[in-house]
């Protein structure tokens, strides 16, 4: 039985999601900014014949994310997205994506399935002090986002000190940085961030200062912090060349994220 879920189902709803933090990072964050009575969110859950929660569905505004840790109704959470006309995304854990697909009435207009990886422990990485590696301030904005800007990896990106400014204030994201003759050369970030959990992003070190170790540097010092806080790491990945740095580090893969975009 799928049912929409309410404030009222806080407890049992917390109690499967935090199962797996890692994997669960844009539930936990929305539930926990929003709730479960928004205009722009909503969430259903779906119930097995002993009543026991065994699935998810999250809409935050036109993007759906399913989610269960073993058998779900699948076709039931389709008929869901397929009776809602304000939605252009449909992401998550690839084998709960691709059960969910078939019975998908609109025409998907682009896959896209990324390497999803996390870290729970800070035993891979170096312990030594890192008092080159900083953490940004509000000041520090606008170099942070001419070096995200100068990164050609990051052509299209929608970098601005705005958006970084306003995941600062919002508790939601954070960066670190290197700093080498008077500018920015290599940083690291996380977003959204809530309780138990953060996503790694925006790793990168500027062409004229690689190889270095500089973003491992940044990694290394962004994730022991956020560890230390007792939250889980995640990231995706399409680059299994940058997955290596990663897993030195002490990340493991967990699977795929897919992400499927509709007409």
């Amino acid at each position: 039985m799928i049912r929409q879920l309410t404030e009222k189902d806080h407890v049992i709803c917390q109690r499967l999601i935090q199962q797996q933090p890692a994997e669960n990072l844009f539930i936990i964050g929305d539930i926990e900014a929003f709730g479960f009575e928004q205009d722009f969110q909503k969430i259903w859950g779906d119930f097995d014949e002993e009543g026991n929660l065994r699935g998810i569905l999250l809409k935050y505004r036109e993007n759906f994310i399913p989610y269960s840790m073993g058998d779900f109704d699948a076709e039931g959470f389709a008929a869901i997205i397929n009776g809602t006309e304000d939605y252009s995304i449909v992401s998550g854990l690839k084998r709960i994506v691709t059960e969910v697909e078939p019975f998908l009435s609109r025409e998907i207009n682009s896959k896209r399935h990324m390497y999803y990886a996390k870290c729970d422990s800070a035993s891979s990485m170096e312990d030594r002090e890192l008092p080159h590696v900083k953490e940004a301030s509000f000041t520090d904005l606008p170099q942070l986002v001419e070096l995200l800007n100068a990164i050609p990896e990051f052509s299209g990106g929608d970098f601005t000190v705005e958006k970084r400014k306003h995941g600062m204030e919002k508790g939601v994201a954070r960066s670190y940085y290197v700093e080498e003759d008077g500018k920015f050369v290599s940083s690291a970030s996380t977003t959204a961030e809530n309780s138990m959990s953060a996503m790694i992003v925006a790793v990168c070190t500027h062409p004229q200062y690689q190889k270095k170790g500089y973003a491992t540097e940044c990694m290394t010092k962004l994730c022991r912090d956020v560890l230390n806080e007792g939250k889980e790491l995640c990231l995706f990945y399409d680059n299994p060349e940058a997955g290596k740095i990663y897993k030195r580090i002490g990340f493991k893969d967990i699977g795929y994220w897919s992400m499927y975009k509709f007409n």
